[in-house]
């Protein structure tokens, strides 16, 4: 059941997604870790509360990355692992990278685009210690950064994220195929992960060791998790049903808001990042949705790929408002199955009530 990583060990097969902005920061990912899995922080925006935010965001965004980590680190106290999500499409991506390494991350998690470069800036952040994974969505995207960081770095994944199509949050799959997915269509994550565990077969037998696979997106339970391990999964991500716990990081408001939600309630947007997402339909898509949002006024760069004036609407600001718990201005990112969470409990509990589930699944 242990998952070995980069040396280090994971004492349960369970990761936490990284959510932001600021709904998994240090004391949810310490939590996690405490209790032997990976917690991970979300380095998107995540300084939105210091006080200089608006007037100096970039210099914000990573002292507050360096304290989360390190105050992250003295919850976990010294069990599981602690670890930074980075966006490829952020701006900062490069910055915040060296940041959480340098910080003393026990591991990198990239999705929103393939992080072909991340050798590159653990080796400038002098860190050969931390596990550095990228998110993918099936064995093509497995196969094309293995064979770059193989050949440019002598060097392929530590460990890979396959998330599905039931995600939360930006997907890697076309608007179409999220859609299908929202309408009971999804490509099985079980076929995905037999794709990706071929493609990285001969990076395997290359390097002479593991390169765990975790699966996620619409894992229900620790029964489901059972299925896939038993397929070849070294363990499985989960995000949305830790928001309802007593240590997430994010606003009572947004927890209730999760809550209250039903299955009708989520919905596939179009982020500015370029990329589909999964959401509550809350008043802001509604606005978006009926072309009657107003234009951004003012744009922080915090995305490389986003055009302001064609935007339909401020990301950064529509998820600092749903943290906060602004119901009507809020971007409320959440898995397909967020209408089966409807309590409030601790991470230990959800930890446990998984494994439970795992130990008496057949």
């Amino acid at each position: 059941m242990a998952v070995s990583i980069r040396g280090k060990t994971l004492s349960v097969p369970i990761l936490q997604g990284g959510m932001g902005i600021g709904v998994s920061l240090e004391k949810l990912a310490g939590a996690v870790a405490a209790n032997g899995g990976m917690g991970t922080l979300s380095a998107a925006f995540c300084g939105f509360r210091e006080p200089d935010f608006r007037t100096n965001a970039r210099e914000a965004n990573l002292r507050a990355l360096v304290g989360q980590i390190a105050r992250a680190k003295e919850l976990a106290k010294g069990a599981g692992l602690v670890a930074v999500n980075v966006m490829v499409a952020a701006a900062q991506y490069a910055d915040s990278v060296r940041t959480a390494l340098r910080a003393g991350v026990d591991a990198v998690v990239c999705g929103a685009g393939l992080p072909k470069d991340l050798p590159v800036l653990a080796a400038e952040a002098e860190n050969d210690e931390a596990a550095l994974a990228p998110v993918v969505s099936g064995g093509r995207s497995a196969a094309l950064i293995s064979k770059l960081w193989d050949r440019r770095y002598n060097r392929v994944p530590d460990f890979v994220v396959l998330e599905g199509p039931l995600a939360g949050g930006h997907l890697g799959f076309s608007l179409a195929e999220a859609r299908e997915a929202q309408e009971g269509r999804p490509r099985p994550i079980s076929e995905l992960l037999g794709e990706v565990l071929e493609s990285l077969a001969p990076f395997r037998e290359k390097y002479g060791r593991d390169i765990p696979v975790f699966v996620a997106g619409g894992v229900r339970n620790g029964a489901e998790l059972r299925r896939y391990m038993d397929q070849g999964a070294a363990g499985a991500q989960f995000a949305t049903r830790f928001i309802a716990t007593e240590e997430c990081d994010a606003s009572p408001a947004y927890k209730q808001a999760l809550l209250e939600a039903k299955g009708e309630d989520i919905t596939i947007v179009q982020s500015p990042v370029g990329m589909p997402g999964r959401a509550l339909k809350s008043p802001l898509i509604r606005r978006v949705e009926a072309g009657e949002q107003p234009g951004i006024t003012r744009c922080d760069r915090c995305l490389a790929a986003c055009e302001p004036k064609t935007a339909p609407y401020c990301i950064s600001k529509a998820l600092i408002a749903a943290v906060e718990g602004d119901w009507e201005n809020g971007l409320f990112f959440c898995g397909a199955n967020a209408g089966e969470v409807n309590a409030l409990s601790t991470v230990e509990e959800q930890m446990d009530q998984i494994m439970n589930e795992w130990r008496t699944a057949t």
